[in-house]
């Protein structure tokens, strides 16, 4: 499955436990030797949602929330669900050709980011090089967000990783880069934390609309077009977000589970 170009193998492990470890999430996400993915999702039981969704980058490291993922669990499973995540309960809903996910509250506490000391969130005393003062917002996975005034003027295979594993994010981080194109329309690039760069990034989307709109630099509904296309983001400040765009199922198939 994806969403907007940033793909997923999906698991279907309702029926009985996978056994997933970074060693064999790594190995199917290999796009030469395996499967090949951006994400891996297993999708499980729970005992307070309908479904359980655990979240693999290609790196192998288990991580707390995908929003494009997300959006494809309701075509996965086929009606509206209640989703258990490492982030906390999510719901998501159909709509024509894709879907809105209810994605919580962002989070603003330099220690909810996680940083690695104190620090204003939405003007950061920190920067990389000529980029500006960042913000910081953790949407279930921690992100930090660049306004910059020229995309194609950074070098994201570059300052991306570096920032990733700066040991101001204890936890790393997924980093944004966005620049304002219109009345409340954002163009973003993503290097996302143990996956690199990808199509797109919901969570990337939704933390960039929150910070653009904290900043006072746009009101909801934001779009925010990535290389894959386009998310529609809606946030009011003290409110929870909610992220619409498009779901795809690509194809079913089977794999000899020794061979990972």
């Amino acid at each position: 499955m994806h969403g907007l170009g940033n793909d997923f193998v999906v698991i279907d492990a309702r029926e009985g436990d996978v056994a997933m470890t970074e060693a064999r999430a790594r190995a199917i996400a290999d796009r030469h030797a395996g499967i090949g993915c951006d994400q891996l999702i297993i999708i499980g039981d729970a005992d307070d949602a309908d479904v359980s969704m655990q979240i693999f980058n290609s790196d192998g490291s288990e991580v707390e929330a995908c929003g494009n993922a997300t959006r494809c669990v309701p075509l996965f499973v086929g009606r509206d669900v209640t989703i258990r995540t490492k982030a906390g309960l999510l719901n998501a809903q159909s709509v024509d050709g894709g879907a809105s996910v209810e994605m919580g509250a962002p989070r603003f506490e330099w220690d909810a980011i996680p940083l690695a000391y104190p620090m204003d969130t939405l003007h950061m005393g920190a920067s990389w090089e000529d980029l500006p003062a960042p913000a910081a917002v953790n949407v279930g996975n921690p992100h930090v967000i660049f306004f910059v005034d020229d995309l194609n003027a950074v070098d994201f295979e570059r300052v991306g990783p570096m920032i990733e594993h700066d040991p101001l994010f204890p936890a790393r981080v997924n980093v944004n880069f966005a620049q304002v194109v219109g009345d409340n329309h954002i163009r973003l690039i993503v290097w996302e934390r143990g996956a690199g760069l990808t199509r797109a990034c919901g969570t990337g989307a939704c933390a960039t609309a929150v910070a653009a709109i904290s900043r006072k630099m746009m009101a909801e509904p934001v779009t925010v077009s990535l290389p894959g296309g386009d998310l529609t983001i809606a946030w009011a400040p003290g409110g929870t977000i909610r992220m619409t765009g498009p779901a795809t199922h690509v194809f079913d198939g089977e794999a000899d589970w020794a061979r990972f």
